[in-house]
């Protein structure tokens, strides 16, 4: 990880003017890039502060995004873990704030690529196939918590997703919760990210399985129910 990917604790005034990627009477945007991911490789960190909506949002984009680099909305991945400097006093104090409370979302995301590709090994090896990184925003399987990366594991041939993901709050709280889930169309579970993968794996497999068993029990009990019923409409006819 490189060095300057982190914020540093005496953050002047002047830097955070230089990262701003817009900065109108409405409202300024501020980027924070974290490099040497082993998954995503590169993210940016975008806090947007709109002064007429009363908002301060986290996003998320793949890539490095520099001052005055423009960004469209479908390449923002919404985080709900935003910045809290209501406490500050003066300006000095809100950069001392800043830089502690993006520190913490930047050592989440690291901590959480750095889990990820730890799953990766194990992943292949249980789907006896592909696995691919998708950075798409909008994935075709739910989750059931919020996403942390624009990043996630995908084996295709089992329409699974492996994402990190989070829970909702400010980062004056600290670093956010975290968690990995694995998702198929119907079936999805969240882990602690210190969980072994392999185990992970074998339980949320279980889960499917067991649910592709219910699916098929109740499907069968419908179509005796029909066939049933038509037995009955053409007795009547």
């Amino acid at each position: 990880m490189e060095d300057h990917a982190r914020p540093e604790p005496d953050l002047p005034a002047e830097e955070l003017l230089r990262r701003a990627l817009l900065d109108a009477d409405t409202g300024a945007a501020v980027a924070l890039q974290v490099r040497g991911l082993p998954v995503s490789e590169t993210v940016t960190v975008i806090f947007h502060g709109r002064r007429d909506m009363g908002t301060l949002q986290t996003y998320v984009a793949s890539g490095g995004r520099g001052a005055g680099a423009a960004v469209r909305g479908s390449e923002l991945l919404r985080v709900p873990c935003d910045l809290d400097l209501a406490d500050a006093g003066d300006r000095t104090e809100a950069e001392r704030l800043y830089a502690e409370q993006a520190t913490a979302l930047r050592d989440a995301l690291v901590g959480a690529d750095t889990v990820l590709s730890i799953w990766s090994e194990p992943l292949e090896e249980l789907v006896e196939g592909a696995v691919e990184v998708d950075r798409r925003i909008e994935l075709e399987v739910p989750l059931p918590a919020h996403r942390l990366l624009p990043t996630a594991l995908v084996a295709p041939d089992r329409s699974l997703v492996v994402a990190p993901v989070c829970g909702a709050r400010t980062l004056a709280e600290g670093r956010p919760p975290l968690g990995i889930a694995c998702a198929q169309q119907d079936v999805a579970r969240v882990y602690p990210l210190a969980d072994d993968p392999e185990r992970c794996l074998e339980d949320f497999f279980a889960a499917a399985a067991d649910h592709a068993r219910l699916l098929a029990d109740r499907l069968e009990h419908q179509e005796a129910s029909v066939e049933r019923f038509l037995e009955l409409n053409g007795e009547d006819g």
